[in-house]
């Protein structure tokens, strides 16, 4: 079996879930079962735990590595944006703890084939549910350049946005873009040699494709949104993220489920009727020591968040 992909802050997690032996929790994102089997190991014979991942070979590939936790672990193909009709589904009211890790697992980047990373020539798909919609190669060959510059900017954070929209637009006219080295080679025509030292410059282009094939803000939207009505009284939501646009859609929620009513210093009742609803287990962020950096140079860039249910 190939080697295991190594969970992030997996002990900063298990201490943010406060797990309770009898509890039900969802892994959101269960990718090769890392963090969830050390879940597991926590639960006691009455405990639940559910996994979820929209990509059926990720679920496959944990299944060893869940081994021996059958009775108590349950594994949906389904998003977590979809918790509330996963729970539904299971006749499950509330649970006690939510854990997301919105990252990408070693597997997913260097073995999916799909096209996530830019070391390799693969095809463009880019879809962690290969069911979905669209891959990454229709909406470069079908966005128009001002659509692909907004997208670069709104999911990229790519300061050289119009430059690549239009490079992609014109290279596409002589023959479609389908592969990832395909989509490399234009970026890095702009980019002279010594700006290739640091970040490799297809960087952020690549993670703008990713967010948009999948969703990946209007699903993190969504469970933010429906959070507070899933997780039972000092039930736990952690989340661990690993760029800008997560970092402050995570961190805002639940700086606004912790804020409550809005009224008015000055009004003398409240009229918003807004309650407290989280409390913030950790005001900063939790990242990784240097150690597991070292250890681990994909969890450089991680942020864990921890909220408890009032």
């Amino acid at each position: 079996m190939v080697g295991l992909h190594k969970p992030v802050l997996v002990d900063e997690v298990l201490r943010s879930l406060q797990i309770k032996p009898d509890g039900i929790y969802v892994d959101g994102t269960l990718g090769t079962g890392g963090h969830a089997c050390a879940v597991a190991q926590r639960l006691g014979p009455s405990g639940i735990l559910i996994g979820l991942d929209v990509d059926p070979s990720a679920i496959e590939r944990a299944r060893p590595r869940l081994k021996g936790f059958e009775p108590q672990i349950i594994t949906i193909k389904a998003s977590y944006a979809d918790l509330d009709q996963v729970l539904q589904d299971l006749g499950i009211s509330k649970v006690q703890g939510v854990l997301l890790d919105l990252g990408l697992s070693s597997l997913q980047l260097d073995l999916s084939g799909r096209g996530f990373s830019f070391s390799r020539d693969e095809p463009l798909d880019m879809r962690m549910d290969p069911d979905g919609p669209k891959t990454a190669a229709q909406l470069l060959n079908s966005l128009s350049e001002r659509q692909l510059e907004q997208l670069l900017r709104d999911f990229g954070e790519e300061p050289r946005a119009r430059a690549i929209a239009r490079a992609i637009v014109r290279e596409r006219t002589k023959s479609p873009i389908r592969t990832t080295s395909q989509l490399v080679k234009i970026i890095e025509s702009l980019s002279p040699p010594r700006a290739r030292l640091g970040k490799h410059p297809a960087t952020r282009t690549f993670q703008a494709l990713r967010i948009a094939v999948n969703e990946e803000l209007e699903n993190l939207k969504l469970f933010l949104e429906k959070a507070p009505e899933l997780i039972d009284r000092q039930g736990r939501v952690v989340i661990l993220s690993y760029h800008s646009l997560e970092h402050r859609m995570v961190k805002r929620a639940m700086q606004e489920w912790e804020r409550g009513c809005s009224c008015p210093a000055d009004f003398p009742r409240c009229v918003c009727g807004k309650k407290v609803l989280f409390k913030r287990v950790n005001k900063r962020a939790i990242v990784p020591s240097d150690e597991e950096i070292r250890a681990n140079p994909r969890a450089r860039s991680a942020q864990l968040r921890a909220a408890e249910r009032v």
